[in-house]
């Protein structure tokens, strides 16, 4: 890095730096760190990093300045690189915080995150110009993606932009050494947003705001509160009766609810808390995290053993727990629909009271849930906190074209690929509800103009009936489709840099997925690279009788498994009890003569059906995975013991036969045994088929690394003993750590497959 000019004395270079650091305090780090070292020069974002000009009279390398800038780096920064090129010394007198500039745009931005300790001590100092204050922030804490419409990540690029600050803000925004300096939502009582308490019915207006708000809250009523990605349905989460109103709204019975905690001694009195989780709780990106019951809460999370919590993130979070100690907060939505960003959308149907604010949210996004598994996350929903962090390829597949991959169907996510990295939108939900699919399209019109892409091709889901593939069909560019369960593998791989060539073992379980076969496939061994995948092994195929309803009611499922083990003569346990003989009969009779009895390989019918049979599941589930969850939940410690199964390695593909497990299932049922040691030898079992099928692949194919993914692995119980037995046996296993195994990561798999397909076809010439 050193650069003498050749025509003056000095010495100067330039640097590039790029990934998430625009809106995180890195340009004013800059500043002082050059006033540290003694350099003069400028710094500068643009639309594809920061720009960094050094120079100094003296003999310098530069070294030990770039060696303190990645060590000492703002919290929320991530330097993706830093390029060097020779600079011209230009005798500049100072260093200097240039004027932004746009240009071909792909820097990226920091997700939303919580206040900071600094800003909450601030907050609760009386001294404090910004006291109470419910939208105190500086540059390493606030909103980000949801108030962002364009890059570079300047104010008047903000929802921020009519918000004219007040002289004493607008000297901390242009005071490098201050920690507001160009905190783009910087804002006091003065001159920034203001909350708004009213009644959801009249519009009236109530005084006292955030400390009426909380006393509503105790007295029992449902409250909508406007946070950084859309509002919250809150309400007194030890008040049974206000939980179940709430329920009520929302049309949601048996479903678990998202609670917020003021602190984490608060969280301990209902949960274990390991260190892990611990930290993710009170991480800046500030998740709800899925975590063991100690104590029963009424209403909130039936059926299950965990509770799924956060602690606030935003300054009027803080403020309105300070009464209240633990509320619930869900998501503003009507089912199955988007979480609400506007007043207009119909919040007042929702809610007894508002808790709003004039600062508005350009982006809607959902709160991220996790769980901790063998010390890393496990995603049920990437959205805030989280969203838009870039993911960078492996360097063999780099490629020059914009690449946009629309996911699936249900739980979807859009990719985007430019230029080495792939940024994943948030969450976004069931695309068959017209109100996601409007979401759809806010999100990717969002997306590609933030980060100036302008696809050249497309990727979808193999279904043909896909609203995404349908959407891809009329965009005129080149259209590519990858199998569900191809893309399920390929998003790990990409993830965790595989490079191409390597061939793995994925294990996608699922519900459901469009096989190439035009079948339904869901319990999957696949054999893969970034180019093509063979179907190695697959769970036998069982009929869905009523098809998409055997989803929905479990009992059916528990009929087919029955019917496929014992016949027409299969016992009647004690948990068919309460269907009717004729119900029981026609599905016999449907399974029989292939009426609307689709095949399927599905795991996830497999989880519902053992789940009926132990009497755990209801006969109609409220939502999806609600048997699995049950089954999940039920189980035991420290049992060891598995079923018996048949893998048929004759066949090609291979198959496992579930037929010996119902069998002694039901000899362990008849004997009294407990569903929870039932459940235990379940997962077990399916553990186990896992070792089995990676060890034969092994031997016969050379295989060493597993990938698990799918929707399944989302069961905290099954992903633990499986990842265990692979460790054991000598197995590399990945799985998605920075997204969730669900569908959500099928448009990451869908890049992943395109980039090969487009070196491949490069290659071929």
């Amino acid at each position: 890095m050193k650069t003498k000019s050749k025509t003056t004395e000095g010495y100067a270079v330039e640097a590039l730096v790029s990934g998430v650091v625009q809106g995180v305090g890195f340009r004013p780090f800059i500043y002082r760190l050059a006033y540290e070292f003694g350099y003069k020069g400028w710094v500068q974002n643009t639309g594809v990093g920061v720009k960094i000009h050094l120079e100094t009279e003296n003999e310098a390398d530069f070294k030990d300045f770039f060696a303190a800038l990645k060590k000492d780096k703002p919290p929320l920064a991530l330097i993706e690189d830093i390029s060097f090129k020779q600079a011209q010394f230009k005798s500049f007198k100072k260093f200097t915080i240039k004027k932004s500039i746009k240009g071909e745009s792909f820097v990226f931005i920091s997700p939303d995150i919580s206040i900071c300790e600094n800003c909450h001590r601030e907050m609760m100092n009386p001294s404090d110009r910004r006291f109470r204050y419910p939208f105190i922030n500086c540059t390493d804490c606030g909103p980000r993606y949801t108030i962002v419409k364009a890059l570079p990540y300047d104010r008047n690029q903000t929802t921020m932009k009519d918000f004219i600050m007040c002289e004493e803000c607008a000297q901390e925004y242009t005071d490098p050494l201050d920690r507001r300096y160009h905190a783009q939502p910087v804002a006091c009582p003065f001159c920034g947003p203001q909350v708004e308490l009213k009644e959801a019915k009249t519009g009236k207006k109530i005084e006292g705001e955030i400390e009426k708000a909380s006393s509503l809250i105790k007295q029992g009523y449902i409250l909508a509160v406007k946070g950084l990605g859309g509002f919250h349905l809150v309400c007194d989460a030890l008040n049974p009766e206000s939980v179940v109103q709430l329920r009520e709204i929302k049309r949601r019975h048996r479903k678990p609810l998202a609670l917020m905690a003021r602190d984490l001694s608060l969280v301990e009195q209902y949960v274990n808390l390991s260190t892990t989780e611990r930290q993710y709780l009170i991480s800046a990106r500030r998740p709800i995290v899925l975590l063991h019951k100690k104590r029963e809460i009424q209403e909130i999370a039936p059926h299950l053993d965990e509770l799924g919590i956060m602690l606030p993130y935003t300054p009027l979070h803080y403020l309105l727990l300070m009464e209240v100690g633990l509320i619930v907060a869900t998501s503003s939505n009507k089912k199955d629909a988007p979480i609400m960003k506007d007043e207009a959308e119909g919040i007042t149907s929702l809610c007894d009271y508002i808790l709003t604010h004039d600062r508005p949210i350009y982006m809607r996004s959902d709160d991220s849930v996790m769980k901790i598994v063998d010390g890393k996350p496990l995603f049920l929903r990437r959205a805030r906190g989280y969203v838009p962090y870039p993911q960078k390829v492996h360097e063999e597949l780099k490629g020059p074209k914009h690449i946009l991959a629309l996911g699936g169907e249900l739980k979807d996510t859009i990719s985007v690929y430019k230029d080495g990295y792939v940024i994943t939108s948030q969450f976004l939900g069931d695309l068959d509800e017209y109100q996601n699919y409007i979401y759809f399209e806010e999100t990717l019109k969002h997306l590609c103009n933030l980060f100036a892409i302008q696809p050249e091709i497309v990727v979808t889901d193999l279904h043909p009936d896909f609203h995404t593939t349908r959407y891809a069909q009329k965009l005129g560019i080149p259209h590519l489709k990858v199998q569900h369960h191809f893309a399920h593998t390929l998003a790990p791989l990409l993830e965790h840099n595989i490079p191409p060539g390597k061939k793995v073992l994925g294990v996608a379980w699922d519900g459901f997925g469009y096989g190439s076969d035009g079948t339904a496939w869901g319990g999957e061994f696949l054999i893969t690279d970034y180019s093509s995948f063979q179907r190695l092994a697959h769970f036998q195929n069982i009929s869905l009788p009523g098809g998409d309803l055997a989803a929905k009611q479990p009992w059916r499922m528990a009929v087919a498994y029955l019917l496929t083990t014992y016949g027409k003569d299969f016992p009647r346990i004690s948990a068919l009890k309460d269907i009717q003989a004729s119900s029981i009969k026609g599905i016999v009779e449907m399974i029989k003569n292939k009426l609307n009895s689709p095949l399927s390989s599905s795991c996830g019918r497999l989880f519902d059906a053992v789940s009926f049979l132990l009497g755990l599941s209801p006969k109609i589930i409220e939502f999806e995975a609600e048997a699995a969850m049950r089954l999940e939940s039920a189980a035991s410690e420290g049992v060891s013991e598995s079923y018996p199964f048949y893998l048929w390695t004759h066949l090609n593909p291979w198959q496992i036969s579930f037929t010996p497990m119902f069998d002694s299932l039901l000899k362990d049922l008849s004997d009294n045994l407990s569903p929870a040691d039932i459940s235990s030898k379940f997962h077990n079992t399916l553990a186990q088929v896992i070792n089995i099928v990676a060890g034969k692949a092994r031997e016969k194919h050379g295989l060493d690394t597993v990938a698990l993914s799918g929707g399944v692995f989302l069961n905290k119980l099954l992903l633990k003993k499986t990842m265990e037995l692979l460790k054991r046996n000598g197995f590399k296993v990945i799985r998605p750590l920075n997204y969730s195994p669900n569908d959500e990561s099928l448009s990451l798999g869908q890049i992943a497959y395109a980039l090969n397909w487009i070196k491949n076809n490069k290659e071929k010439g």
